[in-house]
Parts: structure tokens; C-alpha cells; sequence
């Protein structure tokens, strides 16, 4: 309540990245053109070309060059249209009738106010997340459902909470630690029920995220991480010189792990709730032993999971470095490395700490959830397939004590 926000405060657009007006757009005619009747520099580079930036004028110097027609589809220039010069070394070539997105400067001369920026990608990103919830739904069922629920509100809670609240200027990881508990609790308590076996998961969850804000703001201050490292974070820290980006850093390091903190308590809470089903004679000390070991196997599928994560969102940097022919240390040493591997470590020392203290927990928890004293002393005066006693009925078998099956997190009533 103290830091929920009032909305993210107004700025004047930039026109620079995502700053940007934007409008969807059609593409409805596209021609081949020559480069060298359209281009603005007329004569043929006579530069290295066996170099990326020499092959590359040569070909527009020299190539065939589309000329692409758009009309805009939304906005107050609705139905406008205007051309653009698609270069034959370009990555992204447009055809027609493709949807795109294009930029709007209304202070750029007219002929120059649109621009393509994007491809329009709403259809097939929205009819995979058809997909995706439908598979969750036919899967999951009722859970299912639930999950979805719960997805739904976690991007509430980052859209008009997290978000709002860091552009507000407040602290970036007070604000990551009570956004992501409050995405925990509602995740975890909707999907998995209100009950003792939730509420360790829950607990397991809160002090591993605090473990690993602890070592993200420790190492994130001695490595001297600004946080401040691409054209996109350059542009946040422009237009809102006040927020933190380091602890914006840690921040995003704090819910990047949650998810995946998530799945190792709820698993780790089950696996000792079902052990103790199997036996519930096992102390806590026999049910963390066993819980450990299946925890141990789930400890080395996650971190790997974890880190392979991190180098794939990564990739292209680490191309970049390998084409450069840098040394490891040379590469570790980068802002922009040192950043993932900073995440990537203090995320998996978060992840492999939850293991033995949610075990733990579920041990001590469920083992308190025994027969009782009564139910035991009726089985030690019933010695297993005997009779049943003439004339005791059905009365004296139903007096036979049944043990009160565990793992609901309350003591059977009597």
C-alpha cells in the first residue's frame, strides 16, 4: 500500500527506440528498383569490399533495390501512404500485403513522417498463446485453469505495481521483493490450495529470495555493475535520470528467479508430503534424507536449465565475442557479460539453497502429523489378521484403530 503507485509519470516522447509514436501499417506494392537511381550517394565506393562495410555499399551502389509503397491502417492518417527503399543487404525485406508497424515525427518534413520499424507480429504471437492456454487447459485441467489465472495476474501485478512503481522513483528492490511475494502468494496459494503443504513452499520461496537479495546487492555493488549497459537502458536512464539501474538490475535478477524458485519448493514440499503418506511412522530426520536425494537430482536439471537460459538470451553477445577472438577472462570482464553471470550465479546459489531449507521445513512440518496415541495403543492390542472375537460383531471390528493417513497438514478428527 505505501508503494503502490499513482501511474507512471508523463514525459515528452523522444523519438528515439521505443519512444516512439507508432501506427500499424500495410505493405501494397513493392518494385524493383535500381540502388543507383535511388540512392542518395551516386557514385560506386571504391573501397575495400572484402570488409562488411565495403561489401555492403558496393551492393547498394551497385544492386537492386525495392521500392515499397505502405499504407497506413490506424491513427489520423489513415489510408496516407508513402515509400521506402528496402537495400539488398538488409535483414528484413518486405513483400506485399505484409503488415508492419510503422514510426510517426510530426516534426520531420512530410515525406519523411513515416517510417517502417517493425514487423506486425499480434496474429501469430496471439494464436500461440492460444495454443499454449489450450494445452494448458487440456493438460493441467482445473489446475490448469488456475495457472492461467494466476499468469494473468502476475502481469497485473508487473504492469500497473512493479513497473509503475520503479519509473515512480521508488526503491527498485523493495519494490521487486513485495511485487514478487505478492506474485508468489496469489500463484502459489490459487494453483496449489490453501493448506500446510502451500504455505512451506511458501515460506521456502520468501527465504530464498531473500538469500538471493542479499548476494545480488553484495555482488552487484563489488563488481561495480551499473546496469547500465545497452541503447535500451541508456534511453530509461534519460528519460528518468532518477531511477536506480543497478538496483533496477537486481531487481529483475530478484523475478527472473522466482519462477524457477516456484517449481523447486512446490516439488521439494510434495516429495516430503508423499513420502510421509508412504510411511508415516519416518521422523523429520529420515524424511529430509530422503527428500534431499530426490532434491539433489532436481538441484543439477535446474541449474543447468538456469544457466543455459541466461546464454541463449545471451548469445549473440557471446558470438560477437568469439568472433572477436577474445580470451575468457577478457570476456567474463565485460560489464555486459559480468552482468549475466552475476544473474546467472546468484540465481542458482538462490535456487540450490531452497532445496535443503524448504526440505527441511516440509520435514519438521509434516512429521508433527501423526496417528495418535489412542489410534496406536488400539493397534498394539490387535495383533494383524487375527479373528475377530464371537459375539464381538461388527461393533468390535470396527473398533479396530485405522492409522490416520498424513500429508493434509491436519489431524484426522476422531
Amino acid at each position: 500500500m505505501v508503494l503502490w503507485p499513482g501511474g507512471a509519470p508523463a514525459h515528452e516522447r523522444t523519438g528515439v527506440g521505443f519512444d516512439r509514436q507508432t501506427q500499424r501499417a500495410t505493405v501494397t506494392t513493392v518494385e524493383s528498383v535500381s540502388c543507383s537511381s535511388v540512392n542518395a550517394s551516386g557514385d560506386t565506393p571504391t573501397g575495400d569490399t572484402s570488409t562488411a562495410e565495403g561489401s555492403s555499399a558496393q551492393q547498394q551502389a551497385n544492386g537492386t533495390c525495392k521500392k515499397a509503397t505502405i499504407r497506413v491502417d490506424t491513427g489520423k492518417d489513415k489510408g496516407r501512404t508513402f515509400t521506402e527503399i528496402v537495400q539488398p543487404d538488409q535483414s528484413r525485406q518486405l513483400h506485399e500485403g505484409q503488415k508492419v508497424v510503422v514510426a510517426y515525427e510530426p516534426s520531420a518534413p512530410k515525406d519523411l513522417q513515416y517510417s517502417v520499424t517493425d514487423v506486425d507480429r499480434r496474429l501469430p504471437m496471439a494464436l500461440l498463446a492460444g495454443i499454449f492456454a489450450v494445452a494448458v487447459v487440456v493438460v493441467g485441467r482445473l489446475r490448469g485453469v488456475m495457472a492461467l489465472v494466476a499468469l494473468a495476474i502476475s502481469f497485473l501485478i508487473l504492469n500497473f505495481f512493479v513497473l509503475p512503481a520503479i519509473l515512480q522513483g521508488s526503491n527498485p528492490l523493495v519494490v521487486a521483493v513485495v511485487g514478487s511475494s505478492a506474485i508468489m502468494l496469489i500463484a502459489l496459494y490459487l494453483c496449489h490450495g490453501l493448506s500446510a503443504r502451500t504455505s512451506v513452499a511458501v515460506l521456502g520461496t520468501l527465504i530464498s529470495l531473500l538469500l538471493i537479495g542479499i548476494l545480488g546487492s553484495l555482488f552487484i555493488d563489488w563488481a561495480a555493475l551499473t546496469g547500465n549497459t545497452d541503447d535500451n537502458t541508456g534511453l530509461i536512464h534519460g528519460l528518468y535520470p532518477t531511477i536506480d539501474m543497478s538496483g533496477l538490475l537486481l531487481a529483475g535478477i530478484i523475478i527472473g528467479s522466482l519462477g524457477v524458485l516456484d517449481d523447486v519448493t512446490v516439488t521439494q514440499t510434495s516429495a516430503v508430503w508423499e513420502l510421509h503418506d508412504a510411511n508415516p511412522a519416518m521422523g523429520w530426520r529420515g524424511l529430509y534424507r530422503a527428500g534431499i536425494r530426490i532434491g539433489r537430482d532436481h538441484i543439477a536439471s535446474v541449474v543447468n536449465t538456469l544457466v543455459l537460459a541466461y546464454a541463449g538470451a545471451a548469445l549473440p553477445l557471446l558470438l560477437l565475442f568469439s568472433i572477436a577472438q577474445s580470451s575468457v577472462g577478457t570476456v567474463a570482464n565485460s560489464e555486459l557479460v559480468a552482468e549475466e553471470i552475476v544473474r546467472t550465479l546468484v540465481g542458482s546459489i538462490g535456487l540450490v539453497a531452497s532445496v535443503p531449507v524448504t526440505t527441511a521445513l516440509a520435514a519438521l512440518v509434516v512429521s508433527a502429523d501423526r496417528p495418535g496415541a489412542g489410534s496406536a495403543a488400539g493397534m498394539a492390542g490387535t495383533t494383524p489378521g487375527a479373528p475377530v472375537e464371537a459375539g464381538a460383531g461388527p461393533a468390535a471390528a470396527g473398533a479396530r484403530a485405522v492409522p490416520a493417513r498424513g500429508g493434509k497438514g491436519r489431524r484426522r478428527r476422531r
